[in-house]
This record gives C-alpha cells, sequence and structure tokens, in this order.
C-alpha cells in the first residue's frame, strides 16, 4: 500500500466563514453551529480524492491545514472551538472514506496556554475519533512571541501524554504574523529550531517511546548536516555522532525536488524517511518544464536509481506501520514493519 503521512484535510468556504465569524466576534455571542450536509462535504472531496489518484497514494493521513489553525488568536475559547471543528470534520473524511483517509489531530495550541490544557482534544481524538497521530506547532505564538523549544520541559506534559496514548506527532509550523517571514519561509526555520532543540535535549532519553517526524524533510538541519556534525564534535565529543541523533526521529519526504529528496534518504536513511506530499498544498502546482505537479513525489523517489525495492517498501509502508501503531492495527498488520503487511 501506498501511504502518504502528511495531507491536509479539503473544507469547504463554509468553514472559512465560521473561522472568519469567530475571529470577528471573538465568541461574544458564544459558539456558533456549522452545519455540513454529507453531500457537501463528498463535493468537497472529490477534487482531493483525485488529486491523490493521480499521484499513486491510496491512504493519507490527513491534519488540519496549519495556516489556518490561528493559534495565537485570542481569546483561546475562539482557537479551541475551531479547532474541535476542523477536527470533527477530519472525522467525517475518515468515515465517509476510511480506506482512502485516516485522521491525525490538530491541538488548540495557544502561546499562552500551558500545553496541558491541550490535552483533552488529543485524548479525544485518538480515544473517541480513531485518529492515529497528531500534528503539532513548535511556535503557536505565530512569530510573535517566545515559545521555549521544544526541548524544553515546558512541552513534557505533551510528550507524557503522548506516550500514554502511543501517539506519534508531525512537526508542523503554523501561521507567522511578524512581517519578516512568508509562511513557507517561517515553518521551514520553526522546524529546523524544533529539530535542533529535540536533538540536544533530553527528550528522547526520558521518553524512548515518544515517535516524532520532522515535517518537509527537517527544515534545513539536514542538508546542513556538515556544519552540525563539526558543532558535536567541537563541544559533545564524547556523545555519539550527530548523524546517530539525526536517525532517532523521523522525516517526511514533502520536498517536491528530486535533488533534496535524495539528499534527504542519502543522509538519515530510507529506514527514517516517510512518504509524504501535502497534496493539496504548497507543492500542488505544475512543473513548467516537465508538466508533473511538484508534490508527484512518489514519482521523484521512484527516480531514484539508487534505492532497492526494499527501500521504497520502507518508504511507502512499513516505516508508516511501525511509525503508526493505530494505523498498523486498522490495516490487519500482526507486526508493525512486517513484510508481509
Amino acid at each position: 500500500m501506498i501511504i502518504d503521512v502528511h495531507g491536509h484535510v479539503t473544507a469547504p468556504p463554509e468553514v472559512y466563514g465560521h473561522q472568519a465569524r469567530l475571529l470577528a466576534d471573538r465568541g461574544c455571542f458564544g459558539r456558533p453551529t456549522l452545519k455540513l450536509t454529507d453531500d457537501r462535504v463528498r463535493q468537497v472531496v472529490q477534487p482531493h480524492l483525485e488529486a491523490i489518484d493521480e499521484v499513486g497514494i491510496e491512504l493519507q493521513l490527513i491534519s488540519p491545514r496549519p495556516y489556518i489553525m490561528a493559534h495565537a488568536q485570542t481569546p483561546h475559547k475562539i482557537v479551541q472551538w475551531f479547532t474541535e471543528e476542523v477536527n470533527n470534520l477530519i472525522a467525517r473524511h475518515v468515515e465517509m472514506y476510511p480506506d482512502r483517509f485516516q485522521g491525525v489531530a490538530g491541538l488548540p495550541q495557544g502561546p499562552d496556554v500551558e500545553p496541558a490544557k491541550w490535552l483533552p482534544e488529543l485524548e479525544r481524538c485518538v480515544t473517541e475519533l480513531g485518529f492515529v497521530g497528531a500534528l503539532v506547532n513548535p511556535d503557536p505564538a505565530e512569530g510573535m512571541g517566545h515559545v521555549p523549544p521544544m526541548g524544553d520541559r515546558y512541552w513534557y506534559p505533551l510528550y507524557e501524554k503522548l506516550v500514554e496514548l502511543d501517539c506519534p506527532i508531525l512537526l508542523h509550523s503554523s501561521g507567522c504574523n511578524n512581517g519578516r517571514e512568508s509562511y513557507s519561509n517561517h515553518f521551514i526555520t520553526e522546524g529546523s529550531i524544533a529539530l535542533l532543540s529535540l536533538i540536544e535535549s533530553d527528550v528522547l532519553a526520558d521518553f524512548p517511546e515518544l515517535k516524532i517526524i520532522s515535517g518537509h524533510g527537517g527544515g534545513s538541519v539536514p542538508y546542513q548536516i556538515g556544519r552540525w556534525r563539526a558543532t558535536r564534535v567541537r563541544y559533545e565529543p564524547k556523545r555519539e555522532s550527530f548523524d546517530d541523533s539525526l536517525r532517532r526521529f523521523w522525516f517526511d519526504t514533502a520536498l517536491y525536488n528530486v535533488e533534496s529528496v535524495e539528499f534527504l534518504l542519502r543522509m538519515v536513511g530510507a529506514d527514517r524517511c516517510l512518504l509524504a506530499t501535502e497534496i493539496p498544498g504548497t507543492g500542488s502546482e505544475r512543473d513548467p518544464a516537465t508538466g508533473f505537479w511538484y508534490d508527484d513525489v512518489k514519482r521523484l523517489i521512484d527516480s531514484i536509481g539508487w534505492l532497492t525495492d526494499g527501500d521504497r517498501d520502507l518508504v511507502y509502508e512499513r516505516n508508516a506501520l511501525e511509525v503508526f501503531p493505530r494505523l498498523a492495527a486498522r490495516l490487519g498488520a500482526t507486526k508493525a514493519g512486517d513484510p508481509g503487511v
């Protein structure tokens, strides 16, 4: 099975209108009702299904679109309400198309809201809605303030609950409101900060069962690996190599050019990479030179000559079954990563 671990929900305009109302009145008149018929949901999902069909994706894990989550908005109750509505919409996608989608939860994060307060929605999504993972924004302040980096103990209540639920996370920044960075620039930067902070921390020593996927190929980290190798040798020569530390994490392949995808596979290994396209998303444009979609990442991986069939099997399926135990159980896997699955 070809499994894409990084997709986002397709929502009708009514969902964004609902959010606009929340932002306009800041919840002063209570929580508004969002009503969508099944026919309306199917109508907007059909182009999404056609898009993943075209590039050979059989099953996609979908989460909220990060740029609309507005984690830094106030009062926090409007973030909470909108997050719940989007997670409910994801659950409807999965219920309607269980063979094509599985859910990844958005969290009601906020710069002034302790991680412990995000946990009820995480638990609801996993235990009640059946989601297989969670999306985590390393910078819920959205470029406008200071939130401790992800190696800080500030994040430990979240990590404890993730381990309890056996729930992996995909790191993916959200919006940016500081006027200095574009959205894409911000999430690459914040992804890099998060990954480096985690690498230099005790998080995986304290939570050895925690599974963390670094979205969009690890930000800048694998592609600047020489700098981090030298820094490790200079300041911590008795620690394991930087490469070994890097390989304690997982990486998705939503990169959109074959050179970067190939470099990532060489640096961290096919056994630590998971197919990701983010369709429909940033890469959903056709390359004028080739006519292919930029986010047809499977085509890029298929074109890398030195990869073996076993390598591709890891990237397309087996690693996802290892990282997402609920997904493996749902697909009937007797053992995560079993080549016979």
